[in-house]
């Protein structure tokens, strides 16, 4: 199940969850060296994706020296490593302000849209469910109800 899990869902963490004494680089490649990938092959994918995301140029810089949002972009590119079918995204923008929380759910987004990701995101925020082709509500651990909503 560990293997399945490593190699089919990324996961986005409300507290970013990257390794404070690597750098943003080696955050992004940290799923990729569990897979055993190549090393040269691990760093030329995490420097992609750090491009993909927009901090090219905080490849080297330590999570402390990043903003909450630069984090979360980070968790975003690491949760994208093993190009994964499914990602889960707990409380994506929870740790943000809102311009910055409304740039990482268009950019989920766009990545269920353009590449057919399943985007997962758990959330008391109910502003949230414009983005979501299905809301399951859960209260008290139970499933209250599912609405199915239009394709956005």
């Amino acid at each position: 199940l560990a293997t399945i899990r490593g190699r089919m869902i990324g996961f986005i963490f409300q507290q970013f969850n990257l390794i404070p004494t690597l750098n943003t680089i080696e955050n992004v490649m940290l799923p990729l060296e569990f897979q055993n990938a190549d090393p040269s092959a691990a760093k030329k994918k995490a420097a992609e994706l750090l491009d993909l995301v927009g901090l090219s140029e905080k490849a080297r810089n330590l999570p402390s020296q990043l903003s909450g949002g630069q984090r979360q972009r980070v968790a975003i590119a690491r949760s994208l490593a093993v190009d994964p079918d499914i990602i889960l995204a707990d409380e994506p923008t929870g740790n943000l302000d809102s311009k910055t929380g409304t740039y990482i759910l268009d950019f989920l987004h766009e990545l269920h849209k353009k590449e057919g990701k399943t985007i997962i995101i758990v959330t008391h925020d109910v502003t949230l469910v414009r983005y979501a082709e299905r809301v399951v509500h859960i209260k008290d651990g139970m499933v209250e109800s599912i609405e199915e909503r239009k394709n956005n």
